[in-house]
């Protein structure tokens, strides 16, 4: 499809996907294209990527990108990077690929229970403490068990740091992804000696790139990276942000109060504000801007547990949702639509994969009787999904933070069901984004502000991103979900204890005599 409008090249880098996606300056998507991320598990709890493999993916994605619109590297007016955050990606002292663990990893967790690590003295630093795939902690545990490895460090960055310096040649990151991996002292506005040294790694300020706002530009596309992708020598590229970042802004979220929720494989739970958190009250703190910060709550609890149910009770309406071209979530839901919700219904707990930092918590449906159906388990999976969105909302609200407006994005709010139900759960009304590619259009944003074809987010989000539709909270059902979600939370409680009795047990059988 040709064009003749500036574009904007928007890059998501994911654990296990990465896609480039172009608009044009009024937020249209003109192509997108997706490359799967290969993930190495060399021993139990180890998720890695070859980062040479990493970047050929990124140049097949921007090539396929650049291929299905139509158009040369020379439409391209700017070019943004998003990625995961946390892990950690490693260059050598020649700036050469060293190691990539990307952010699903668990290996530190024993670090982390230990105590070995000064939580009490990180948590006023970077107001978010320690967790098994934190940057910082990933870099510990490597001074501790891959001393040879950990020498050899020249730079310690993360995924789309990576990218950037592919596409550039620049040793650089920027504050939203720092912040969020635990490395800002957020008393200072950077980097500090004393966040290090509370981490045991005193020796580590060389390796960490120079920081920047997100809109920054920080280099150019290289002959080399235009030769291989496509894209023009030259075209310039911004410092970039974390991902959830990204998908709030790209879902339209920019003013202060807003929250963004992504209902995707993790449950992101974010409020832009002006200042950060009380340290420990909220699971991360992350700067949005150069003025202003995300709290932001989350856990692996959201739509990995509808993937899990489809991906083990649903193949005949996977097949009909590829017949149809169709959502597979919007298949599922129409099931639902002659569930009573007055009836004797199960409850589902949404931790497959843990709760956050309860990582002992497992998933449940509690009060199956005989007469249930596969309809009403299935149900009580999409409630207890929102339950869980709104634990951390909780959390939220109980930190201080307020909000005044709900924009849901990822796979959940591409089921009306489902979005309906987020509204009436929550008692909040929930409007839902345009387009499906939000944290490459957040990046795209980042970059036309970059390039100076928006004066701020403000402006770039009002010309780049749409509503797509609105849903009011229906209030005669307020009363059931309240009593519900009370089961949903009395459960949590009486189980927890069990859940670690089942988890030390388990570990006694895994044991060697």
């Amino acid at each position: 499809m040709a064009t003749q409008t500036p574009l904007l090249l928007g890059i998501d880098c994911g654990n296990t996907v990465v896609k480039a996606a172009l608009f044009d300056l009024n937020g249209r998507e003109i192509a997108v294209h997706a490359q799967s991320v290969g993930t190495q598990k060399p021993a139990p709890g180890f998720t890695e990527t070859d980062m040479d493999e990493h970047w050929q993916h990124c140049v097949s994605a921007i090539a396929g990108a650049l291929a299905k619109a139509g158009v040369g590297g020379g439409a391209i007016a700017a070019i943004g990077v998003s990625g995961h955050g946390n892990g950690v990606y490693l260059l050598d002292r020649d700036g050469q690929p060293l190691k990539a663990i990307q952010s699903m990893d668990t290996r530190a967790e024993a670090l982390v229970a230990s105590g070995a690590l000064d939580e009490a003295a990180i948590l006023p630093l970077n107001h978010q403490g320690i967790w098994a795939a934190q940057t910082p902690v990933l870099l510990r545990w490597l001074c501790q068990h891959q001393p040879e490895l950990y020498q050899r460090i020249g730079t310690a960055f993360l995924c789309k740091d990576s990218v950037v310096h592919r596409l550039t040649g620049a040793r650089s990151s920027d504050f939203s992804d720092m912040s969020g991996c635990g490395l800002i002292d957020f008393g200072r506005g950077g980097y500090s000696d004393e966040l290090l040294a509370a981490y045991g790694l005193d020796d580590a300020h060389d390796w960490l790139p120079p920081l920047h706002q997100s809109t920054e530009v920080v280099g150019e596309v290289t002959a080399a990276s235009a030769e291989l992708t496509g894209l023009a020598a030259g075209t310039p590229v911004v410092a970039g942000l974390f991902d959830v970042v990204a998908s709030a802004l790209g879902s339209g979220v920019e003013r202060t109060g807003q929250a963004s929720l992504i209902a995707g494989t993790w449950s992101i739970n974010q409020v832009i504000v002006e200042q950060p958190p009380k340290p420990g009250s909220v699971f991360m703190a992350s700067t949005f801007d150069a003025t202003r910060f995300l709290a932001i709550e989350s856990s692996a609890t959201s739509t990995a547990n509808l993937e899990w149910f489809i991906r083990e009770f649903c193949a005949d309406e996977c097949q009909r949702a590829r017949d149809r071209d169709a959502s597979v979530y919007q298949i599922i839901a129409e099931e639902l639509t002659d569930v009573s919700l007055p009836a004797d219904l199960p409850l589902f707990h949404p931790y497959l994969y843990g709760a956050g930092q309860a990582l002992h918590a497992r998933g449940g449906f509690y009060g199956v009787t005989g007469w249930h159906d596969r309809s009403a388990m299935l149900y009580a999976l999409f409630e207890g999904v929102v339950f869980g969105h709104r634990q951390h909302l909780d959390r939220l609200r109980a930190a201080g933070v307020s909000f005044d407006s709900v924009r849901l994005t990822g796979g959940g709010a591409r089921s009306d069901y489902w979005a309906q139900l987020f509204a009436d759960v929550l008692d909040v009304e929930i409007d839902t984004a345009d387009g499906s590619e939000t944290g490459a259009l957040g990046a795209a944003i980042a970059a036309g502000v970059g390039a100076g074809c928006f004066a701020d987010y403000a402006d770039g989000t009002a010309q780049m991103t749409r509503l797509s539709a609105h849903y009011q909270p229906c209030t005669d059902k307020r009363e059931f979900f309240e009593r519900r979600y009370q089961f949903f939370c009395q459960l949590r409680r009486a189980m927890e204890p069990l859940w670690q009795q089942m988890a030390e047990f388990n570990q006694g059988l895994n044991s060697p005599d």
